[in-house]
């Protein structure tokens, strides 16, 4: 009894319990029921099965198929690294070979968060290592330190200092850091990670054809423009790690590909007068700015080129855009009267007018449509040669001229001359210049720009059109590189004659009323006493507000020394002088003969007016024909400067080039002093001063002696 109960307990009162219990089997309807059950637990488990390996199958394609090369190269990662050697940029030199610019190695000071136990501490202690924190950065670093990620944990990187404000004292105190952290096994929470850094040794020169390098590789001037050429190809080396990410060796697949040297066509001397005079005269007459171009006539070699305000490519990101901007091929200004050059060139060249030839200007009053054109401080010329009209710079005389051109002959002589197009491929960014858009242009138009206004120019145009007569008639394309250095071969740059603008015959009779210009004319204040000079001023209204500006003004002078073999054309560009009568006579011609003087020193050109005669001195000796070599005496790797007293200008000059110091020079005669003294050190690029006096000569006496 007691055994049935408790099976029956067990069992339930289910009908199995009471088949069981009555020892009979189980009835149909109770196999149907059970059929069916065990059916639908069977479906239900084979579809988890199904289900399972659907999702299962699902991972592998995707892990074998979309995620393959996600893992594999994680997998990769963690076998090999991959390096790519930077090749470094290429140096950039002057026309001397005096670097301009180069590539030093610096470091990144990095942090690793997630490895800081006591951030200030730790900040403390960075800062003791660098022994060079400034106040900002020791507020910043202990929040650096702390700082995480999206996920609210610590972060595993954080730059503390940036590779350019890392000195190498700065960098050798966080090394000793890490040997010390590495004895005492104490976590390394930071690192040094090598970066190549652009350095410009002269600072602020040159600095608007240099450019810069950012961060991302872009920049300006022709570190951009020609910075696939500059920077060469990066390599590409596998380096194999164990479980602990130490290397276990490594094979290069593709070697490092070094970056070219740039020769530049710029001589530093004379870029560095360039700078300094038109510093000055911006400075002195309280201008907003200027440019300055010299240019070789013959081969269109850029050898001075300065903007100002200016910056320093080592701190570019502390320039503003007004300092960066080149404003010697960036900047369009109505270039006034030296646009003259070109209607007078064009009347002579198509023969429509001689030298000689009459133009009457009185009253000295135009009227153009319903525009009345007035000369310059109100003069009345009356009747002018034509030669007169440019010399006094007649504004009248000049319409005159141009209506005589013509509307189709005018434009077309405007582009013969370089307008209208981008002249310098090796500039990023040079504005074409400005000309009317209609096909012919209308008599105001064309009265306008007979005399240098509804037309935009750069200083660079300007430059060139004006070499064009300098050099017997030919448009030169301007370049500023004069050669390309790769594996040590040295690639040059030809001279681009674009087109024959004017005839020989026209050019040289515009250079002798140019230089009629300066010899009696508007521009007297560029005149030297040693050297003939040609050229021509400008002045023109700025447009402010749609309108001509009655206070505000672009003078300008252009020319080139020696008019009859010249060696230079340089342009002079002020802009808006506010100290001084604004005209291109008083304010840009004085400039230009500043510039001109110490250039022709500093490379020695011959004298075309009045040659010294040759010097005898009992004391001092003669210099000869055949200059002896100099040597060049170093002591501890640095150069000493060598006796120049007694040398003529050109000796002397010919020593400076050598031992590459910019100098510059007073008076006439030879050198009685000299900066630095003989003895002391002259590194290159070093800035020096010659003085020179006339030493007469001491007749012997009729005894034979002196």
């Amino acid at each position: 009894m007691l055994k049935q109960w408790l099976v029956r307990v067990a069992l339930g009162r289910t009908s199995v319990g009471n088949a069981l219990l009555s020892g009979d089997r189980p009835d149909p309807s109770f196999e149907a029921n059970w059929r069916r059950h065990m059916r639908t637990r069977l479906v239900i488990m084979f579809g988890f099965i199904s289900f399972w390996a659907v999702v299962l199958e699902a991972r592998l394609v995707f892990l074998q198929v979309v995620a393959h090369d996600d893992y594999m190269e994680r997998a990769r990662k963690q076998q090999q690294d991959v390096i790519e050697p930077d090749p470094g940029r290429g140096d950039i030199v002057d026309r001397n070979g005096q670097l301009l610019a180069y590539t030093v190695e610096s470091y990144q000071l990095i942090a690793n968060p997630s490895r800081v136990e006591d951030a200030a501490a730790d900040a403390q202690e960075i800062c003791a290592a660098l022994s060079d924190c400034t106040a900002e950065e020791r507020a910043e670093f202990p929040t650096k330190l702390s700082r995480t990620n999206v996920r609210g944990a610590r972060a595993s990187y954080a730059l503390l200092r940036p590779a350019r404000m890392m000195s190498p004292r700065a960098a050798a105190g966080i090394r000793a850091l890490l040997d010390t952290r590495a004895k005492e096994k104490k976590p390394l929470i930071v690192a040094l990670v090598a970066e190549n850094l652009r350095f410009y040794p002269k600072m602020m020169l040159a600095s608007h054809i240099l450019g810069f390098v950012g961060g991302d590789g872009k920049g300006a001037g022709i570190e951009a423009k020609y910075n696939k050429v500059i920077a060469g190809s990066p390599g590409r080396v596998l380096v194999q790690v164990d479980a602990g990410a130490r290397e276990i060796g490594s094979r290069v697949e593709r070697a490092a590909t070094a970056g070219a040297s740039i020769e530049l066509t710029i001589d530093q001397r004379l870029q560095y007068i360039a700078e300094r005079e038109l510093q000055t005269a911006v400075r002195e007459h309280k201008a907003a700015g200027g440019s300055v171009v010299i240019l070789d006539p013959f081969n269109g070699e850029i050898l001075a080129m300065a903007s100002f305000p200016t910056f320093n490519p080592n701190a570019f990101r502390f320039a503003s855009d007004d300092e960066r901007r080149n404003r010697a091929i960036q900047d369009l200004y109505e270039p006034g009267s030296t646009l003259k050059i070109v209607t007078a060139s064009a009347a002579l060249n198509e023969g429509l007018f001689h030298p000689g030839d009459l133009v009457n200007t009185s009253p000295g009053i135009i009227n153009i449509g319903n525009r009345r054109v007035k000369e310059a401080k109100g003069h009345n010329y009356g009747v002018l040669s034509f030669e007169d009209v440019i010399v006094k710079s007649s504004n009248v005389g000049a319409i005159k001229i141009g209506q005589r051109v013509g509307s189709d002959r005018m434009l077309d002589y405007l582009r013969r001359f370089g307008f209208d197009q981008a002249l310098a491929p090796d500039f990023a960014g040079e504005q074409r210049g400005l000309l009317p858009g209609a096909r012919a242009l209308s008599d105001s138009s064309l009265a306008s720009i007979s005399f240098g206004h509804e037309i935009g120019v750069t200083p660079m145009q300007m430059a060139v059109a004006a070499s064009v007569v300098a050099n017997g008639g030919s448009l030169i394309e301007p370049r500023v590189i004069r050669a390309f250095v790769r594996n040590g071969r040295r690639e040059e740059i030809d001279t681009k004659v674009l087109r024959q603008a004017i005839s020989a015959e026209t050019a040289a009779t515009m250079t002798a009323i140019m230089e009629d210009v300066v010899q009696r004319g508007t521009a007297k204040s560029a005149a030297l006493e040693r050297y003939q000079v040609a050229g021509k001023t400008g002045t023109a209204e700025k447009v402010v507000n749609g309108r001509y500006s009655s206070t505000d003004y672009n003078v300008s002078f252009v020319g080139f020394v020696p008019s009859r073999r010249p060696a230079f054309t340089i342009l002079v560009v002020i802009d808006t002088p506010r100290i001084g009568q604004a005209y291109g006579g008083t304010i840009a011609a004085p400039v230009f003969k500043r510039i001109a003087e110490a250039a022709l020193q500093q490379i020695g050109v011959a004298p075309t007016i009045n040659p010294a005669p040759p010097i005898i001195s009992a004391s001092i000796p003669t210099p000869t024909a055949a200059p002896q070599d100099v040597e060049i005496v170093r002591v501890g790797g640095r150069q000493v400067m060598p006796d120049l007293r007694g040398k003529g200008l050109r000796e002397a000059m010919r020593v400076a080039n050598k031992i590459g110091i910019i100098v510059s020079a007073e008076g006439e005669g030879i050198v009685t002093e000299q900066s630095p003294a003989a003895g002391e050190f002259a590194d290159p690029g070093t800035m020096g001063m010659l003085h020179l006096k006339r030493v007469p000569a001491v007749a012997p006496d009729r005894r034979g002696g002196r």
